[in-house]
């Protein structure tokens, strides 16, 4: 079957390998579609990722399809279901487990490899995070479970809540979930980012208002004048990955409030906070990985609710040998996210 490698900084390569062998609780997926992601991006650009994987290795970890085999002892699931699965699950036994701390789990397992025709499901993700598709529900959109996903469990560590001023940093298409995770819970959300074009597409997702920073001199007075009397933001949540975003992040709180800290920088940066403000502000700084099976399951049926049109994050729909000419649109901030269909 055709499947892309990861090879290195900007080297992904669509190559044949075989076709994967089932083991005892494993299921084969027919892949339908595969949306590139902001993660994607970042890996092809490093050449890895911290957790995920290390190349040469598959890539990919976005998709939905249609079961195309089983193992022997499998029995809960058919070929021919629609389904979508997470590319990871937790144990369930560990410390972190026992504490329902589901994304810091000591044997969470990565599973890449959606950039293909098939992938196959590890027994742990089929167990805990394999879902079948509703009916109703196109699987262009329910490939959108796993980064929605992350967003949930991100918006959930943050406490948002009815009410609560909620800025978005961040106009990728995890910043966009962000805005719609927000106004789901009855936020009043507002979007800084860089394109008008992505800062429209925030406001049919939720947002109350948009900033673009590069017309916006005094960025962080203009931030927290959105806040409550002008005194700053109830919740900031950080979705670039740039660690002095993380610092304007942080100064565009009032006091008493959360920033979440949700976009990876790159490894091994740093980056500054006034210990005042930290300290005599009762800031609380989060840090969020992952997602949760719960989130998962939540962000299925949010999709499948169309309350949100997270259609419109999908920019086009690209073969898998155009897989390079999709992260490179990504790169360039052509696309938010490209439909890629093995």
């Amino acid at each position: 079957m055709r499947a892309a490698v990861l090879y290195g900084q900007e080297d992904v390569r669509i190559e044949e390998i075989p076709e994967p062998i089932l083991r005892a609780g494993e299921v084969l997926v027919r892949v339908a579609v595969a949306p590139t992601c902001g993660t994607d991006l970042k890996v092809w650009l490093r050449g890895g990722h911290a957790r995920m994987l290390k190349p040469p290795t598959l890539f990919g970890h976005e998709f939905a399809g249609v079961i195309a085999a089983v193992a022997d002892d499998i029995s809960l699931w058919q070929v021919g279901d629609r389904v979508v699965a997470n590319n990871s699950a937790p144990c369930f036994n560990c410390f972190y487990c026992r504490k329902q701390r589901f994304s810091l789990c000591e044997g969470l397992i990565f599973n890449n490899g959606t950039f293909a025709e098939s992938i196959r499901l590890p027994a742990q993700i089929v167990k805990h995070n394999l879902l079948k598709v509703p009916s109703e529900l196109p699987l262009t959109l329910a490939a959108l479970t796993e980064p929605l996903a992350c967003c949930l469990h991100g918006v959930a560590a943050s406490d948002v809540g009815r009410g609560d001023t909620v800025l978005v940093i961040g106009d990728g298409a995890i910043g966009l979930m962000l805005v719609a995770a927000c106004a789901d819970r009855g936020a009043q959300v507002f979007l800084c980012g860089g394109q008008e074009s992505r800062l429209a597409l925030g406001t049919r997702l939720g947002a109350m208002a948009t900033v673009n920073y590069h017309r916006t001199p005094e960025l962080v007075q203009t931030l927290r004048k959105h806040g409550s009397d002008g005194r700053g933001l109830d919740i900031v949540i950080e979705a670039t990955g740039q660690p002095s975003v993380w610092e304007t992040a942080i100064a565009c709180a009032r006091p008493g409030a959360t920033v979440t800290l949700f976009g990876g920088c790159p490894r091994g940066t740093q980056v500054a906070v006034d210990t005042e403000n930290l300290h005599y502000n009762e800031l609380t700084l989060k840090g969020v990985f992952h997602n949760t099976p719960q989130h998962v399951r939540e962000a299925l049926a949010l999709l499948a609710s169309r309350r949100f049109p997270f259609e419109v994050l999908l920019t086009e729909a690209l073969p898998l040998d155009k897989l390079p000419d999709a992260l490179a649109q990504m790169r360039d901030r052509q696309a938010v996210k490209v439909a890629i269909r093995p």
